[in-house]
C-alpha cells in the first residue's frame, strides 16, 4: 500500500468496507439530512418520497456505476481519466476540468455550512439555548451569520482538519477516520429516530411522511413534485463532478460496480429517510410547521430542543450528527481536489495539500462574506447571497452537466463505448449490468438528465 507519489503509483483502500464508507459519506451530507426532509414537507410528504425512490432506482444508481466505472478503468483522478482511457479523443478531456471546477464551487460553500454545524454543536453542548424563549431562538442563528470573525474560523478549522486528514496515507488515516465518524453517524441517526418515534405527535408525523396523500399533490402540483424529487435523487449522490470516479480508482476488481452503487445508495437513502423520521415527528409534536424550508435545522429544530425534556443532550447529538455528515462529504471531495491537482501538476500530495487548503480557505472566504459586509450583493433577488450563486452553478449547472457527459462517454462509441464501461462494471462478484439495459443507459437516461439540466438553470429566474 503505497501512497501515490511523483512516478504515479496509485494509493489503494484497504478494504471493500472502507470503500463502501467513503464513498457513501461524499454522498450522505447536508443534502440527506438537511434539504431532503424539508424540501419533502414542501412538497407533500409521502407521494415525494417515493417519487424520489423511484427515480433514485432508474437514474441514480446508473450514473454512479458509470463514475464508479471510469474511475476504476483509469486509475486516474478526474483530471486524468479520459486521457487514459480515451488518448485521442482529446474533447472529452475538458470534462474533468469541469469536475475539478465543480468540486471546487462546492467546497467555497460548504465548507461555511459545516462550520454552522460545528458552531452549532458548540452552542448545545455550552447551553447556549438553555433559558432562551422560542421568539429567541432565530436571534441565535442571525447573531451567527452577522459575524465574519467568528464565522471564518469555524470555516478554516473545516478547512484545516480536511486537508489534514486528507494529507496522509488513504488506507492509514482517511479510510479509518471515515470508517469509525460513518459508523458513529448511522448509531446516533437510530437513537435519534428512535427517540423521536416515542414523542406524542409521532404517529401524525409518520402519516404526513410516509403516507401518500392526493390532496397535498393538488396543493403542491404534480410537476412540481416530481421535477422536485428528480431533482434530490439526483443531487444527494453528488453526481457528475467525479466525487465518486476518485474511488473508482482507490479499488480493485474483485466487486462488480452495480451492486457496490445499489449498496452505496441505499446506505444514503437510509440516513435522509431516518432523519425525516427525526424531523417530522419532532415538528408535529412541537406544533412546528414541516414545511418551514431551510431554517428547518437552525431555527425550527433548536425551538423544539428547547421545549424538549432533555433537549440539550438531544440537540447535542443532533448537530454532532449533523457535523459527521458533513465532514464526511468535505474529506471525499477535498480527496478529489488533491488527487486531480497532483495528477495536472505532478507534485506530491502533502504539496497538493498545502496548496489546496490555502487555496481553498480563501476561496471560501466571500461565502462568509455574504451573509454579512456583502449582503447587498443578492444575485437571485431579494434573500438571495453569495452561496446561493455559488450553489446555483455546482447544483443546477455543473453536476447535470457533468453528469450527463459521463452518460455520453460510457454509451457512445465517439466516447469510451458501452461495452467498455459494460465490461469493467461487471468485473469482479456481484449485481451486474444487462446488456438489455443499453438502450435506457443510452436514450432515456440522457433525456432524464437533460430535463433536469434546463429546469435547474431556469428555475431561480421563473419561481
Amino acid at each position: 500500500m503505497k501512497e501515490k507519489n511523483l512516478t504515479g503509483q496509485r494509493e489503494k483502500l484497504g478494504s471493500r468496507l472502507g470503500f463502501i464508507l467513503i464513498s457513501a459519506g461524499c454522498a450522505i451530507g447536508i443534502g440527506n439530512v438537511w434539504k431532503f426532509p424539508y424540501v419533502t414537507g414542501q412538497y407533500g410528504g409521502g407521494f415525494f418520497v417515493l417519487i424520489y425512490l423511484l427515480f433514485l432506482i432508474i437514474m441514480g444508481i446508473p450514473v454512479l456505476t458509470m463514475e464508479f466505472s471510469v474511475g476504476r478503468a483509469a486509475q486516474k483522478s478526474p483530471t486524468l481519466m479520459h486521457k487514459a482511457l480515451t488518448p485521442r479523443k482529446h474533447a472529452w478531456r475538458a470534462h474533468g476540468i469541469i469536475a475539478l471546477i465543480g468540486n471546487v464551487i462546492l467546497m467555497m460553500f460548504y465548507t461555511s455550512v459545516t462550520g454552522w454545524m460545528l458552531q452549532y454543536f458548540t452552542y448545545m453542548v455550552g447551553g447556549k439555548f438553555e433559558g432562551l424563549t422560542d421568539s429567541d431562538v432565530p436571534n441565535v442563528f442571525s447573531e451567527m451569520l452577522s459575524s465574519p470573525s467568528t464565522l471564518i474560523l469555524f470555516m478554516g478549522f473545516v478547512v484545516l482538519v480536511g486537508f489534514l486528514v486528507c494529507s496522509f496515507k488513504i488506507d492509514k488515516v482517511l479510510e479509518r477516520v471515515s470508517k469509525v465518524m460513518m459508523i458513529a453517524l448511522l448509531v446516533l441517526i437510530v437513537v435519534l429516530a428512535i427517540h423521536s418515534l416515542t414523542l406524542s405527535g409521532a404517529a401524525e408525523g409518520l402519516k404526513f411522511y410516509l403516507v401518500p396523500s392526493l390532496q397535498s399533490i393538488k396543493n403542491a402540483g404534480i410537476l412540481n413534485v416530481v421535477v422536485a424529487a428528480m431533482n434530490q435523487a439526483f443531487f444527494t449522490l453528488s453526481l457528475g463532478i467525479g466525487s465518486m470516479a476518485i474511488f473508482g480508482s482507490f479499488i480493485d476488481k474483485k466487486r462488480a460496480l452495480l451492486g457496490e452503487s445499489v449498496t452505496i445508495a441505499t446506505l444514503d437513502t437510509f440516513v435522509a429517510i431516518t432523519s425525516g423520521l427525526i424531523i417530522f415527528p419532532a415538528c408535529f409534536t412541537y406544533g412546528i410547521t414541516p414545511d418551514a424550508g431551510p431554517n428547518l435545522i437552525f431555527v425550527t429544530l433548536p425551538t423544539v430542543f428547547i421545549n424538549m425534556p432533555g433537549g440539550r443532550i438531544w440537540g447535542t447529538l443532533f448537530f454532532l450528527f449533523m457535523s459527521f455528515a458533513a465532514l464526511s462529504t468535505i474529506f471525499a471531495v477535498f480527496q478529489n481536489i488533491i488527487s486531480c491537482v497532483c495528477d495536472l501538476f505532478k507534485i506530491s500530495k502533502k504539496t497538493a495539500c498545502l496548496a489546496c487548503g490555502v487555496g481553498m480557505f480563501l476561496l471560501s472566504i466571500p461565502c462568509v462574506l455574504g451573509f454579512n459586509v456583502w449582503r447587498e450583493f443578492q444575485p437571485f433577488g431579494s434573500g438571495s447571497g453569495v452561496l446561493d450563486l455559488e450553489d446555483y452553478i455546482v447544483s443546477n449547472i455543473i453536476l447535470p452537466v457533468g453528469s450527463l457527459l459521463f452518460i455520453l462517454y460510457c454509451t457512445r462509441k465517439w466516447g469510451w463505448g458501452f461495452d467498455n464501461f459494460m465490461r469493467e462494471a461487471n468485473t469482479g462478484k456481484g449485481l451486474k449490468v444487462k446488456r438489455f439495459m443499453r438502450f435506457y443507459f443510452t436514450y432515456g437516461l440522457p433525456i432524464i438528465v437533460l430535463v433536469i439540466l434546463i429546469y435547474g438553470a431556469v428555475s431561480p429566474f421563473i419561481n
